[in-house]
């Protein structure tokens, strides 16, 4: 039982115990509100640059399964309140610590997780150190900025999925760092996916005579981002598109709205999300720390809002055919858009 501890960027130390990678790292600090999916939150590429703590006060009972990674793991670090050592579950393949230390990411347990839940509630987002030692200068750690993130995490290569079946129709997917479900997804339901590059060109795209794009996930500032941005500006109108996560919100600058950093952002499986014009309120898995902001949007129409916060959830741009969620979308909304494009 090695010490270790997370100093925050005010000063505010927590001690724990090591597990995972012995290192040291600095990263953004948010909290994970999934009581299950721990596999998923650890495998996600849209936590780059992120320490994500877990508020469910125990993680790893089911140990780790490879088979649900959804793509590769770019976590700074990993903070827990207990971790599981001995997992019990028929496919489990090996523990969170073994994870841990095979893709290089620190981890600190033994901490108050929820007393760190209601310090960055209460005073936003900060940036945090997990270290052996309490550094005496925290400038490294208040300095600290995700940058790149796009470019480290988004596709960089052209690759076509092919379905087992006839072809329905051919989809373009631009990986903004997008977890590796929604092509297979697509492939499965009978559609050619091409996936191109986060730095794509809008021509590129056109000339591949696909029936629709849609733009990713990803991490980080979306006004990073503000080549793609000028690129999605050249498709709209041209064929329909559909964006989801960090893809809604460049899709909404390229039209002339803005994004803002919210205080410490959506990260779980039970942001609600509800339907402008109707009864329903859907629960949807987010992970971002930056939203549209609704007093900018010049064009297209609110879709979906925030049941909590009141923030742009979607936005429709009809005339266009042209749609986006902030949030994971569900088979309904894809094969909404889906009906669209064959139309």
């Amino acid at each position: 039982m090695k010490k270790r501890y997370l100093v925050l960027e005010d000063g505010t130390v927590f001690e724990g115990y090591a597990f995972g990678a012995e290192k040291e790292s600095v990263g953004e600090l948010i909290f994970n509100t999934n009581m299950v999916g721990y596999i998923e939150t650890l495998t996600d590429p849209t936590y780059y640059g992120q320490i994500v703590l877990q508020t469910f006060p125990m993680i790893g009972n089911y140990g780790i399964i490879e088979s649900d990674f959804i793509g590769e793991s770019k976590l700074s670090g990993y903070v827990v309140r207990e971790w599981c050592e001995k997992p019990a579950n028929f496919r489990c393949e090996y523990d969170i610590d073994k994870f841990l230390k095979d893709k290089n990411v620190p981890g600190i347990y033994g901490v108050d997780t929820r007393e760190l839940t209601n310090i960055l509630r209460s005073k936003g987002t900060m940036n945090a150190a997990i270290c052996d030692e309490v550094p005496a200068n925290l400038d490294e750690i208040k300095n600290y900025r995700i940058v790149d993130a796009v470019k480290n995490t988004g596709g960089t290569e052209v690759s076509v999925y092919l379905p087992k079946t006839e072809i329905k129709k051919h989809v373009a997917l631009v990986d903004l760092g997008s977890s590796k479900n929604l092509e297979l997804t697509l492939m499965d339901k009978g559609y050619k996916v091409t996936v191109m590059p986060y730095n794509f060109k809008a021509e590129d795209i056109l000339a591949l005579g696909a029936d629709g794009v849609i733009f990713t996930e990803g991490p980080g500032d979306p006004k990073e981002c503000t080549l793609v941005a000028a690129e999605i500006a050249k498709l709209f109108g041209k064929l329909p598109m559909f964006g989801i996560g960090l893809g809604h919100q460049l899709m909404a600058l390229s039209q002339g709205a803005d994004t803002v950093k919210l205080p410490y952002g959506h990260h779980g499986s039970n942001q609600p999300a509800k339907v402008v014009g109707t009864l329903r309120t859907l629960i949807t898995a987010q992970n971002h720390g930056y939203v549209v902001c609704k007093d900018s949007i010049k064009k297209g129409e609110i879709s979906y809002f925030n049941v909590n916060d009141g923030t742009v959830e979607g936005i429709a741009y009809k005339a266009d055919k042209a749609y986006s969620v902030q949030f994971e979308p569900t088979d309904a909304i894809i094969a909404e858009f889906l009906k669209v494009m064959e139309e």
